[in-house]
């Protein structure tokens, strides 16, 4: 398979948080997009493995997803190991993504900001000829970064007002985190995913604000953008 997109993240439903809608509209324009976790998620305070799993499947249902897969990497040890590294390569060589979605590079979680320089690493080792790994070497052309949970300048936004809906639907795929059972508000346990949901919406406006939309997701690259047309430029100065 030879995606358009690869969406790179640590946990089952980063993905959904942070770029989900943007997934969404690069699917509904003919791209196929991928989705690699790189852990399952089983050490969240809720829901297993497998109930972890189907709500991803869900999920990436919701948003048109052509392929998504999982590394297999233990939760809370996320590392850019040699060995990580090496088989986040070989499924870069497998899948050959035009553009990588990374998540940025400074968070509180160790495992998202490891997740960020694993994803990198590997796909800077998969282009790599003389690697012994299975495929033709292959480097993606763009890494992006998701910067929504950080609230760091972007580079860019993506206009998502129209897949918006679709975006949550796809984030309350995931029962076992944003709707808890009953039993458990009962217990007034204060876990930090239980207002996630609405700082993210917050996060969506104010994002979709600074382009002149309702809702939008952020994105950072390192390199420069270039520009073809300034005539056509969107986003009104004045």
């Amino acid at each position: 398979m030879k995606l358009d997109v690869l969406a790179i993240a640590a946990h089952p439903d980063d993905v959904e948080l942070t770029c989900g809608g943007t997934l969404l509209k690069m699917a509904q324009r003919g791209y196929k997009t991928g989705v690699l976790d790189l852990t399952e998620g089983e050490m969240g305070t809720r829901g297993t493995r497998e109930t972890r799993a189907k709500e991803a499947a869900l999920a990436a249902k919701i948003l048109k997803v052509s392929w998504r897969g999982n590394l297999g990497v233990q939760d809370s040890d996320v590392q850019p190991s040699r060995q990580n590294k090496l088989r986040l390569a070989n499924r870069i060589r497998a899948l050959r993504p035009h553009t990588v979605i990374l998540p940025y590079w400074k968070a509180r979680h160790p495992d998202h900001y490891h997740a960020s320089t694993l994803g990198y690493e590997g796909c800077f080792l998969a282009g790599l000829k003389q690697l012994p790994l299975e495929g033709e070497a292959f480097r993606p052309f763009k890494i992006l970064y998701a910067t929504s949970f950080e609230g760091m300048p972007p580079t860019f936004i993506v206009d998502v007002t129209k897949e918006y809906e679709t975006r949550r639907k796809a984030i309350l795929a995931y029962g076992s985190q944003f709707r808890p059972a009953k039993s458990e508000k009962k217990q007034k346990v204060y876990l930090a995913i239980d207002e996630l949901d609405s700082k993210m919406d917050l996060l969506a406006r104010h994002y979709g604000d600074m382009i002149g939309v309702k809702y939008g997701e952020p994105f950072l690259q390192k390199e420069l953008m270039a520009v073809e047309d300034i005539v056509t430029l969107p986003v009104r100065s004045i």
